[in-house]
C-alpha cells in the first residue's frame, strides 16, 4: 500500500536511509553491551552485570522502535547481521579486557557515536525533509543515549 502521510517519496528514502544507519548501529551496540554483560569479571561483577543488562534491554527496546519508524515512513527496515555491518558507524570489534572499566570506556564511546551522528541530522530530517515526526523521535532516541553516555561517563570518572 502506497504511504501518503505528507511528506515526498524521496524525502521518506532519506530518512529511512538514516533510520537505517541508526538501526544498525544500534542493533551493534545492543550486540557489544550483552557482550559486556555475558563475559563481564572482576570485584564488581555483580554491580556491573545488572547495569550492563539494564542498558541492553533499553537499547533492544530503541532497535525495535527505530524499524518501527522507518515502517511508519513506508520503507523496510534492514534485518541481517550483514546489513547492519554495512551501515553502521560502529565497530564490532572489542579490544580491551573483560573488565568494567574497559568494557565501559568502549560503550560510551559508541554512545558519543550515535550521539553525535543522531545530532548532525535531527536538522536536517525536520528542516530539509520536512518530517517532523522523525526529528523529534531522533531527538528522544538521543536523549535515552545522553543519559546512558552520562551513566557510563560518571562510572569511569576519576
Amino acid at each position: 500500500m502506497n504511504t501518503n502521510i505528507g511528506i515526498s517519496k524521496e524525502h521518506r528514502q532519506e530518512v529511512s536511509d538514516i533510520l537505517a544507519k541508526l538501526l544498525a548501529d544500534e542493533f551493534v551496540l545492543y550486540t557489544k553491551t550483552l557482550k559486556a554483560h555475558w563475559n563481564l569479571e572482576g570485584h564488581d561483577f555483580h554491580t556491573k552485570h545488572l547495569f550492563f543488562e539494564e542498558h541492553y534491554n533499553d537499547i533492544k527496546r530503541f532497535t525495535d522502535s527505530v524499524a518501527e519508524r522507518i515502517r511508519k515512513v513506508g520503507h523496510y527496515a534492514p534485518g541481517t547481521l550483514k546489513e547492519f555491518l554495512e551501515l553502521t558507524h560502529l565497530s564490532e570489534k572489542y579490544k580491551g579486557d573483560n573488565t568494567s572499566h574497559d568494557y565501559t570506556a568502549t560503550l560510551l564511546d559508541d554512545h558519543d557515536t550515535i550521539i553525535k551522528y543522531i545530532r548532525e541530522n535531527i536538522s536536517k530530517v525536520e528542516d530539509d525533509l520536512k518530517d517532523a515526526g522523525t526529528a523529534d523521535f531522533l531527538t528522544g532516541i538521543m536523549m535515552e543515549h545522553e543519559e546512558m553516555a552520562w551513566m557510563l561517563r560518571a562510572t569511569i570518572a576519576k
